[in-house]
């Protein structure tokens, strides 16, 4: 196919061979199969800030540190600089997350170079070598629901042991390779020790995945697995080998209300971008 404009600079450079054929396109990227050398990858293409349907929100930016100053304050005021320097930092935020998460030995793609607001990164492919489906798009069994969310817990438990937190974690974003589940899409990764809506985040991660795979397990949906991780994660006693019972005590005392409000406030965009991605 003819080289799209923004991968024409990694061709340049000798980075990307060949773009063979356009893989996905979604409201905050379009993806593409390329051929770098004797490997097959895929290359992520960071649609502008105005085309995305998921902004860089507040929520998400806590705890997130800029190179200086000067930009903090660009990006807190709107210029055009801050607005280029908020869009490196969404991009940036990825592949930071990506490189941590891969060398702690989480299921995501490797990633090769962000290179002109293009992610280079391994292709996740199915056992037919075809690139995986998404979760959403595959039948499962109650067994295989079963086993699924129990590996998805183990990553979402070395991502916290990592520092990072998914924070729109759902069936839209897991591809199912030939290994199984492998977690994607993550510009909007929450630093678990900066961000005061971390425990929240966390908690409707986990959420997420018990009510899309309680669908074909309904003993899930009376499970609480994300407090009893965030519980163990704040006592300092949280590791890979952690073994998880989704109980935990039910605590009586009169509840937060900001705090509340919050979790409503992001579980609405939440529900949003999932809408989005569905659609």
């Amino acid at each position: 196919m003819k080289t799209p404009k923004r991968l024409q600079s990694l061709v340049t450079e000798g980075l990307v061979d060949e773009v063979l054929r356009q893989l996905m396109s979604g409201k905050e990227a379009t993806v593409y199969i390329v051929r770098c050398g004797d490997e097959i990858r895929c290359a992520k293409v960071y649609k502008d800030i105005k085309q995305r349907s998921f902004r860089n929100n507040t929520s998400y930016q806590e705890g997130r540190r800029t190179k200086n100053s000067r930009q903090a304050r660009a990006m807190e005021k709107g210029s055009r600089y801050g607005r280029q320097m908020q869009e490196e930092a969404w991009q940036s935020a990825e592949v930071d997350a990506l490189y941590r998460l891969a060398a702690a030995g989480v299921r995501v793609p490797q990633p090769h170079i962000c290179h002109e607001g293009v992610l280079l990164m391994d292709l996740v492919t199915d056992a037919d070598g075809q690139p995986a489906p998404r979760l959403n798009d595959i039948d499962l069994s109650e067994t295989l629901a079963l086993e699924f969310h129990a590996g998805l817990l183990e990553q979402v438990v070395r991502m916290l042991c990592a520092g990072i937190i998914h924070g729109d974690l759902s069936e839209y974003n897991i591809l199912v390779g030939a290994d199984g589940p492998v977690i994607i899409d993550l510009p909007q990764a929450v630093d678990a020790a900066g961000n005061s809506n971390a425990a929240v985040m966390l908690q409707r991660d986990v959420a997420n995945l018990a009510s899309y795979f309680g669908r074909f397990a309904p003993a899930l949906a009376d499970t609480d697995y994300g407090k009893e991780i965030w519980r163990l994660y704040q006592a300092g006693s949280l590791s890979p080998a952690s073994e998880l019972t989704g109980r935990i005590e039910v605590d009586h005392r009169i509840a937060d209300v900001d705090a509340v409000l919050e979790e409503v406030k992001l579980a609405l965009q939440a529900e949003e971008r999932r809408l989005y991605q569905a659609g």
